[in-house]
């Protein structure tokens, strides 16, 4: 490439590195092949443009180009290193460094000499698989063990996934072994990935009759999966090794199951804090007593004291769900509901006529009665009295 870099890239030769970032970002949204008709043209800017950043974009490199010009990287040019990119990966398809990688490969055929190293397309990881499990809402508070059968790819017990049969391997012609044959673009060495035996170095010569050559094949596997307790609606578990098989004997994926929980009529959860209701009566209420409700953890006692409002809420210590990431355990929240009479009875309506005259004369519910000789005495102490307490 014969034209100055600084000018590919439209900035002078005192920019800074975050103008060069941003020129380079500029132009690449601009070329990307992805967005242009023209791809032909488009590709040979875009190529400019990477090669410009990848020698600007480095200080340690644009030194030396400033003081040497192209020559400063002999005759075979500067070696472009797609690793430099990693900062722009929503251009090249947000799949992280190997979406990058993918777009210099399909526009250059290949990988990318960097230092010594290559991008040879060897074994691959397996594929991550996600799972959407929904359990009951008392399981996700206490943990529970699931199996799941999960279908996936497996590595080929026939051939432990090489794809061939014993002895059926051989070194590429093509590329001898190396997995790369290497031209050159412009005065810019590429090294460019074996379209014979894509990367791998070696083809097989005999497949392996149980999976054709692919070294996976289809398989349905139980796995077991804990559930820890405390999990919530919307949290993800990793189970390592549980994806899909990798090819050529490589490693397999993950598996991620994604907690859906169940709701429960008696129950409803706010982060560790678990809440219910409790219904009971005006009189309850107004005298207070103990009472037993019902939480995740078995029945429990709760004490409501006199004069309580209704809506009021009683909070049970560590009767909740467990913490996931410290020990410990939320509350259990008793929200107080009172329960009107309804229709009423003769003699009801008369017992509760009598109640609103104590109060009346009482002067309010805290109101303090002065006749007969009650002076002092509230209006509870009346209306216990009244009842019978």
């Amino acid at each position: 490439m014969s034209q100055d870099y600084y000018q590919i890239l439209g900035v002078g030769r005192d920019a800074s590195q975050e103008e060069i970032k941003k020129a380079y970002r500029k132009l690449a949204l601009k070329y990307h092949p992805d967005r242009n008709p023209d791809k032909a043209d488009a590709e040979e800017r875009f190529k400019q443009a990477a090669e410009a950043y990848s020698v600007l974009g480095d200080p340690e490199k644009r030194a030396r180009y400033d003081r040497f010009g192209p020559s400063a990287f002999g005759a075979s040019g500067p070696s472009v290193d797609p690793s430099i990119f990693s900062d722009f990966e929503d251009l090249f398809g947000g799949g992280g460094f190997g979406g990058i990688e993918d777009l210099f490969a399909s526009m250059f055929g290949g990988g990318f000499a960097s230092g010594g190293r290559s991008s040879r397309r060897g074994p691959r990881r397996g594929a991550d698989l996600r799972y959407q499990l929904e359990i009951d809402f008392e399981q996700a508070v206490k943990g529970t063990e699931v199996k799941l059968r999960i279908p996936r790819h497996e590595n080929c017990p026939a051939c432990q996934g090489s794809g061939a049969e014993e002895g059926g391997v051989a070194a590429c012609e093509s590329c001898g072994g190396r997995g790369q044959v290497a031209y050159r673009h412009g005065f810019v060495q590429i090294a460019r990935t074996c379209p014979t035996c894509r990367g791998a170095g070696e083809v097989i010569r005999t497949p392996c009759s149980e999976c054709r050559g692919q070294g996976r094949v289809r398989a349905e596997r139980t796995v077991k999966v804990r559930v820890p307790p405390g999990v919530d609606d919307g949290v993800r578990l990793r189970v390592g090794g549980e994806g899909d098989g990798g090819s050529s004997g490589a490693g397999s994926g993950d598996l991620y199951v994604d907690i859906s929980v169940r709701p429960d009529p008696r129950f409803v959860r706010r982060g560790p804090d678990i809440h219910s209701a409790l219904v009971v009566g005006f009189p309850d209420l107004v005298l207070g007593g103990d009472f037993v409700v019902e939480t995740v953890h078995g029945e429990r006692s709760v004490e409501i004291p006199p004069g309580t409002v209704p809506g009021a809420t009683v909070r049970l210590k560590g009767e909740g769900a467990p913490l996931l990431d410290r020990k410990g355990r939320g509350d259990h929240v008793v929200h107080l509901e009172a329960l009107p009479p309804g229709r009423l009875e003769a003699d009801e309506r008369r017992l509760w006529e009598q109640l609103r005259a104590i109060q009346q004369q009482g002067g309010g519910a805290e109101g303090h009665l002065k006749k007969d000789g009650d002076s002092g005495r509230s209006f509870f102490d009346r209306l216990k009295e009244f009842i019978g307490g």
